[in-house]
């Protein structure tokens, strides 16, 4: 009896708790929306205010100043220059309110607002509302350079391409969208010169699967690693097996920690076939192989890559975050070259 009785206030307890949690998140997002539209109100009076004074730019400069004191003493902390300034930003780069997103934090916008370039801030935008990103998450995708690794990830790259990941972000239709070029680890704490093996690599990446999923991109679950492919009499290993929800693909990954070999190519086709006749269920579309490496050439990947009736990518990977103006300079070369044709 005693036992009934324990199981009915657990379960009682249960609902509470989640009644209270939903009302708290509820709440949270209401104050969020609020808090965001009020930030929208002040950059507009803001903004309008100057734009009543021929001195347009120190008039503002003074105003953010006063207003910064007075505010500050009257409500406490939030008022500081450099916020006022990001309200004013904010409704200069969002003129019209209905157009922000009632998903996103103030603390979100304030990271979307250090992007200068209007189609790479929209193309950020989409992504953390549609994958859900933390601030902390943004920032490091930010920080990583995403939007050009995307942009160099797949062949000739045209203007085309950029306004699609601005208006929509990284719209997952086929299996090279899920491709980048390099990935980054820098989340694995391991020096970009260090010597390490690949059962290595990929026992720090399983310790660190929340984060791996995440430079992964989205619709990507974990399905295991050393997951075995019996042929014959000889058992195989693939690195490490992941499933793609959005594709409905299996997604299996071969860590290298040295240049792209043409053997390579070979194993992870093997281990694709296998996949296609014995592991496929009539719902699941063709599986895709990545090869990470720490370099390609392109010529040689592909003559390596080209005619396979599988889907096969190689992409490098970096234990460190890459300069984002080397990055940059790469996309305004091929964005040139492209122009040129």
């Amino acid at each position: 009896m005693d036992d009934i009785i324990d199981t009915i206030h657990r379960d009682v307890y249960c609902s509470i708790k989640a009644l209270m949690d939903s009302a708290r998140n509820n709440i949270a997002r209401s104050v969020n929306n609020i808090l965001v539209q009020t930030y929208w109100e002040i950059g507009r009076i803001i903004v309008e205010e100057e734009q009543g004074h021929c001195n347009r730019a120190e008039y503002g400069k003074q105003l953010i100043i006063e207003l910064s004191k007075k505010l500050t003493r009257e409500y406490g902390k939030g008022f500081s220059r450099s916020n006022l300034q990001n309200m004013r930003n904010f409704y200069l780069s969002y003129p019209i309110c209905q157009t922000v997103s009632s998903k996103l934090s103030w603390s979100h916008y304030c990271e979307l607002l250090s992007i200068s370039d209007e189609q790479k801030r929209n193309f950020y935008e989409k992504e953390t509302i549609n994958a859900n990103w933390s601030v902390r998450e943004l920032k490091r995708q930010i920080k990583t350079s995403l939007f050009e690794r995307l942009l160099l990830s797949v062949g000739d790259k045209n203007k085309e391409k950029v306004w699609e990941l601005a208006l929509h972000g990284n719209e997952i239709d086929k299996a090279s969208d899920i491709v980048k070029d390099p990935y980054v680890f820098e989340f694995l704490g391991i020096p970009g010169e260090s010597v390490i093996m690949e059962s290595d690599l990929e026992k720090a990446l399983i310790s660190h699967i929340e984060k791996f999923l995440l430079e992964l991109g989205k619709g990507f679950m974990y399905v295991g690693s050393q997951q075995r492919v019996t042929l014959g009499n000889t058992h195989y290993y693939v690195d490490m097996v992941f499933y793609n929800k959005i594709l409905r693909s299996y997604v299996l990954i071969e860590l290298k920690t040295g240049k792209l070999m043409p053997e390579a190519v070979g194993q992870i086709n093997m281990y694709l076939n296998y996949y296609k006749m014995e592991i496929n269920d009539d719902t699941d579309n063709e599986p895709i192989g990545i090869i990470l490496c720490t370099d390609k050439d392109n010529i040689q990947a592909e003559y390596a890559l080209g005619s396979l009736s599988n889907q096969i990518f190689a992409s490098r990977y970096t234990l460190y975050i890459p300069n984002r103006e080397d990055l940059e300079e790469q996309v305004e070369r091929v964005l040139k070259n492209y122009a040129k044709k």
